[in-house]
């Protein structure tokens, strides 16, 4: 189960880093990206289950990333953070199908790693469908 890849994009080494460590001390991949067109080259080449985004950086943003997912890879799960609390930041990520934003900085990562659980699941649960239904024969008389 936590052999699933995680890319956190954020433009602060310090965030990367920290995130990075947490996650692979609890078993994930982790990848990271200092901004959103750096996640998106990434994207092209590896696979990615779940993506965690700051919303405010340079060259590319993360609400910008979060549409670009959104319309790319529409089934991976997008888990927005930002230090800079507006409404704006909020609804935009809402807006354009964020499955949270969590607000910097943590006390701890536990609504983080609740979130990224939580994303997981349901992902396991499709795949768990999908395979279901790939291996139903069909009944004798349908086309």
């Amino acid at each position: 189960m936590k052999n699933n890849v995680i890319l956190v994009v954020d433009d602060e080494l310090e965030i990367r880093d920290a995130l990075s460590r947490h996650f692979r001390f609890l078993g994930y991949q982790v990848k990271t990206a200092a901004n959103g067109k750096d996640a998106l080259d990434f994207m092209l080449k590896e696979k990615v289950d779940i993506l965690i985004s700051d919303v405010l950086m340079p060259v590319m943003g993360g609400v910008e990333l979060l549409k670009a997912v959104r319309l790319q890879y529409p089934m991976v799960p997008v888990i927005m953070m930002t230090g800079y609390v507006t409404q704006e930041n909020v609804l935009s990520c809402m807006r354009h199908g964020a499955q949270t934003c969590i607000f910097k900085p943590w006390p701890d990562m536990a609504e983080l790693e609740n979130n990224v659980k939580t994303a997981l699941d349901s992902i396991n649960t499709w795949k768990h469908k999908l395979r279901s239904l790939r291996e139903m024969k069909p009944s004798v008389g349908e086309p």
